[in-house]
């Protein structure tokens, strides 16, 4: 449990019942069980619980809990009204007593399972919500301002980490250069290895770890090879993919680096480089042009935007995953995604919260190529890191 949780900070309270009032909704209403439901859990600075409990959060007045006869210990930390409850009958009626008069309540849920990193809470809870005269309404957005969005601390230490994690991610192609020339090729395996102990020396050691893939293998997003997986090989595409953060208080940062083992690449590599890398550099330019607010700019418009890119040359059924992902405290976190393809995510990009933008060409049993970059987004537009990203397709004499 945590005593700097927002919702038992008093000016934590009045912030979001200013986000209530301006959405228009009667409340917030978090419901945990187990974990399950994180973004909860954290808001609540809640430790484990083994029954269900319910948090309302008013638009006015005081917070009020109705939690479990047997877990008033692990919420003494708890400085506003509760109530008690045993069996389910009870529950029922004291549910149905703390939401009476608070009609459209955010709850951590997604219409059809939209988006499943705010969707924890279970249907059936739903329906429950819903016996008792609730409208539940996403809470998508007031997960985006207080629980997604970045701290002062996070931002700046996602700087350094960033730094940190794209040295290591260019030294091991010119590792891997090096173990060429010298006979004893690196595997994906150890390759692999290799940049898990460059990025533990930079401090990189919560959550940290790596994609390494050869060839074909590239054209596998998420390929995770058997074993030590296969002999790097000159005149081969070299994808890496790796991330971390520094501690379990900060953010990660999430880079992919593309490189050819070969002192000139294929003309059909550098343009499918170029073209994932002018998707990226799209998207990019889009946060920027509406990063004055007149506009808001929502995370399925930018994957819009950048998945055009790679249509208009043919490739678009080789872009097989949405464009970025949330990262708050989470490497795939709760905030808005860059998603028109898995999910049509609607949710607005709002200053605070950091995400991926990484746009790939995926042709099965030749070659992958992926570009990713992560944005941190304020008042004054898109932060790119790491500070120099990828412009050209990294060359390697072996």
């Amino acid at each position: 449990m945590s005593d700097s949780a927002l919702l038992i900070q008093p000016d934590g309270v009045t912030r979001v019942q200013a986000a209530l009032a301006e959405q228009g909704l009667d409340g917030w209403l978090l419901y945990e069980f187990r974990g399950q439901n994180w973004i909860s859990a954290e808001l609540l600075g809640a430790g484990w619980t083994t029954r269900r409990t319910f948090v309302l959060v008013p638009r006015e007045g005081r917070p009020r809990a109705l939690i479990h006869a047997i877990e008033g210990s692990s919420w003494r930390h708890w400085p506003w009204d509760a109530e008690h409850y045993a069996g389910w009958r009870e529950m029922e009626t004291k549910l149905a007593s703390l939401v009476d008069g608070h009609h459209r309540l955010a709850v951590e849920f997604s219409p059809g399972g939209a988006v499943p990193t705010v969707d924890l809470v279970p249907s059936g809870t739903i329906e429950l919500l819903r016996g008792a005269g609730v409208e539940p309404v996403s809470s998508g957005d007031l997960v985006s301002r207080f629980f997604s969005a970045w701290s002062p601390m996070q931002l700046e230490d996602h700087r350094r980490t960033a730094e940190v994690v794209a040295s290591v991610g260019k030294g091991a192609f010119q590792e891997a250069a090096r173990s060429l020339r010298e006979g004893r090729p690196h595997t994906e395996g150890s390759l692999t290895r290799w940049i898990l102990e460059g990025l533990a020396r930079g401090g990189v050691v919560v959550d940290a770890d790596t994609h390494v893939a050869i060839g074909a293998r590239a054209a596998d997003p998420h390929y995770a090879p058997e074993g030590e997986g296969e002999v790097l090989r000159p005149g081969e595409v070299l994808l890496v993919d790796l991330w971390g953060r520094s501690s379990e208080e900060t953010v990660s940062a999430d880079q992919t680096w593309m490189g050819y083992l070969g002192a000139t690449a294929p003309d059909r590599v550098v343009d499918l480089w170029t073209i994932v890398r002018d998707s990226r550099d799209a998207g990019v330019a889009l946060l920027r042009e509406r990063a004055d607010g007149e506009r808001p700019v929502m995370g399925y418009e930018v994957d819009d935007a950048c998945r055009e890119v790679i249509h208009a040359h043919g490739y678009g059924d080789y872009f097989i995953h949405r464009t970025g992902h949330s990262i708050d405290r989470k490497l795939h976190g709760s905030g808005p995604n860059l998603d028109n393809l898995e999910t049509r995510d609607t949710r607005r990009i709002i200053p605070g919260v950091g995400f991926s933008v990484e746009p790939g060409i995926y042709l099965p049993g030749d070659v992958g190529l992926r570009s990713e970059i992560n944005v941190h987004f304020s008042e004054d537009g898109p932060e790119v890191t790491p500070r120099d990203p990828q412009v050209d397709l990294i060359l390697l004499d072996v």
